[in-house]
């Protein structure tokens, strides 16, 4: 049974001239162990379809199921909390916390202890590739790629096994963004995650096990590495 699954979601919103239709009859499903990526251009709907997976919001139309349950009958207080997690491109990290601080917080959220927190923290933190010396850090004091892996390590720390990203490498350079993207695959095939991404970054897509692509609204399987290659939109100009 999928992890997480889309059965023909639609979603709409208005602004103040139109309505748009951001999701148009969307259905596909996700597997832990598996990285997965979304591309499409600026305005596909990708994004608003990570928030319905997020659960940000539920589907005007459709539902989405997680373990075979759906989401409209789930507290989605307690689904954001406990069992998904989001990475954003901006990385989102409070900014008077430090980076020890910023991991423990979704545990102690969940009722452990400082002392239990912090333990686990700092083993999450060496699992994302970096030293004590950051611990006391708070985010500004970081490089891009430093708070990144701390926002993964975050992450994993709400103890799920769904991962969303949001161009988790767009604030990156080349080499942080190869080792944000190294890490997300391992955590996808060594951790048993369902690793779910949004991107413009080819590199990244191409290491995906399947792309999906979303234009005006609606959905495409991009199947693997090989046809994702030829499937990618460009890279966007600056």
């Amino acid at each position: 049974m999928p992890i997480l699954e889309a059965k023909d979601v639609s979603y709409s919103y208005r602004n103040k001239y139109q309505t748009i239709e951001a999701v148009k009859h969307v259905s596909c499903a996700f597997e832990t162990g598996q990285f997965y990526a979304i591309v499409g251009h600026s305005g596909s709907g990708k994004t608003t379809f990570l928030s319905l997976l997020a659960g940000l919001d539920l589907p005007g139309e459709g539902e989405i199921y997680v373990d075979g349950r759906a989401m409209s009958s789930l507290n989605r207080d307690h689904y954001r909390r406990d069992m998904t997690s989001v990475v954003y491109q901006s990385f989102n990290l409070f900014p008077l916390l430090t980076a020890l601080e910023n991991v423990m917080y979704p545990m102690e959220l969940q009722g452990k202890s400082k002392r239990e927190a912090a333990g686990t923290a700092k083993k999450l933190i060496a699992e994302v590739g970096l030293g004590e010396k950051i611990w006391r850090q708070r985010p500004l004091m970081m490089s891009g790629g430093e708070q990144q892996r701390v926002s993964i390590a975050r992450a994993l720390a709400v103890g799920g096994k769904i991962m969303l990203a949001d161009e988790p490498t767009g604030n990156l350079d080349a080499k942080n963004g190869e080792i944000v993207a190294g890490l997300l695959k391992t955590l996808a095939h060594e951790r048993e995650y369902a690793v779910i991404v949004i991107t413009h970054n080819e590199e990244l897509a191409r290491q995906a096990d399947v792309v999906y692509t979303m234009h005006d609204g609606e959905l495409t399987d991009g199947g693997g590495e090989e046809e994702s290659q030829r499937g990618l939109p460009p890279q966007p100009t600056t």
